[in-house]
């Protein structure tokens, strides 16, 4: 059983535990789409009539326009957490506290702040020194920084949860405390914490719905403009939860098959890689 960054592995009454706990939730949730079903079907929610707007190619073409912006500022974000958030748990595992202390702060006042009063600091008080981002990056900065706290914390974990002698071994066969980390001890960190990171990327998709504040032409926001014009508030957002549950199973498709192909190359093993990087710094 492959170890694990954020809890251990669990033992028979804890997997037994996980089954009824989950069989109990699974239930309980099917209980209530039950019940919100026949609510909707009862108020005639439901009737062929109150979907007509969604066969119409103009809504479909807002939907996939406000659906390609959403992509948009997720990519913007994630583009702005997942190497800002390297660099910040890189900086507090270093041993110079000129570099550990300064990123665990960054971390953990950007950890502390909710995603939407950063929103807020960039929409209303950096304009008034100066700092006045587009409205694509009102929405997009904040939810990379604090996507970025996050990770660092995924990356830092993983590291930590590398084996003591696989850092060591590196140093043994004299390879640089930089190489070590980036030949080493990283790539095995990687395959630790891609499920964490892809539960962030689905968080960070899900953020982007805060496009509303900014005016953000994303796929809610666009959703709350055909609410305005339509009154179909039910079926549309039904039909956004929809689209959201879609993209993030994509998302966690993807991130299943990257890890696939990175546990398939693992068979090069920890002693290739002491290789490989003793290799690539002789060379």
């Amino acid at each position: 059983m492959s170890a694990h960054a954020l809890f251990d592995a669990q033992g028979p009454r804890g997997r037994a535990t996980v089954r009824v706990i989950t069989v109990a939730s699974v239930l309980a949730l099917l209980g209530v789409a039950a019940l919100v079903y026949w609510q909707l079907y009862r108020t005639g929610q439901l009737a062929p009539s109150k979907w007509l707007t969604f066969t119409e190619p103009g809504t479909i073409r807002y939907l996939l326009t406000g659906l390609g912006n959403t992509a948009l500022a997720a990519l913007g974000a994630g583009a702005i957490g997942l190497p800002l958030g390297l660099v910040l748990a890189l900086g507090r595992l270093s041993r110079r506290r000129w570099l550990s202390w300064p990123a665990t702060a960054v971390i953990e006042v950007l950890r502390a702040v909710p995603v939407l009063l950063l929103i807020y600091i960039f929409m209303f008080a950096l304009p008034q020194y100066g700092i006045n981002l587009s409205t694509y990056g009102k929405l997009v900065v904040p939810i990379g920084l604090g996507a970025a706290a996050v990770m660092a914390e995924v990356f830092r974990a993983g590291v930590l949860a590398v084996p003591r002698g696989q850092t060591e071994a590196g140093l043994a066969v004299g390879l640089p405390d930089g190489v070590t980390m980036r030949l080493v001890v990283f790539p095995q960190a990687l395959r630790i914490v891609i499920p964490a990171l892809v539960a962030q990327a689905v968080v960070v998709v899900k953020d982007t719905a805060f496009g509303y504040v900014v005016s953000y032409p994303e796929l809610m926001q666009s959703g709350r403009v055909l609410v305005a014009n339509t009154n179909d508030l039910v079926q549309t957002y039904l039909v956004i939860t929809v689209v959201y549950v879609l993209v993030n199973m994509v998302i966690s498709a993807l991130a299943q098959r990257m890890e696939a192909r990175m546990n398939a190359s693992r068979g090069l093993g920890r002693i290739s890689l002491l290789g490989r990087a003793r290799r690539s710094t002789l060379a």
